[in-house]
């Protein structure tokens, strides 16, 4: 299991299209054995999903996410948690591998001319 989440200041970022950082997390037998900080790339509509996606991620942990991105998702495979609060990657990953972390459904609301209404979440 891989697990990729968007990061801001180390934290889960809760603007998933505009993260400073992907956290990328390997899971084997329950334990985590490996943590990357990546850079992605420039935000553009649908270059971060499959940015992720590439990175061979089979899961994300999100605070909020549109509904186009999380579509590029399932099409790639990739299992979605919206709802996550914004705390450090290794709390996270260990919450979601309990079962401790429940997808909310929230997606954000963008409104690319005007700002966006995106939920925030905090710990």
């Amino acid at each position: 299991m891989k697990i990729a989440i968007p990061l801001a200041g180390g934290k889960l970022c809760t603007h998933f299209g505009h993260c400073e950082q992907f956290a990328i997390i390997t899971v084997a037998d329950g334990k985590i054995t490996e943590h990357k900080t990546l850079t992605p790339p420039p935000h553009a509509p649908g270059v971060i999903p499959n940015w992720v996606a590439d990175q061979g991620c089979t899961d994300i942990l999100v605070g909020g996410m549109g509904e186009a991105a999380q579509a590029i998702f399932r099409q790639r495979g990739i299992k979605v948690l919206c709802g996550a609060p914004s705390d450090t990657p290794e709390n996270l990953v260990t919450l979601y591998l309990r079962g401790e972390l429940i997808d909310s459904g929230n997606t954000c609301d963008h409104d690319h001319d005007h700002g966006h209404n995106c939920p925030i979440y905090v710990n």
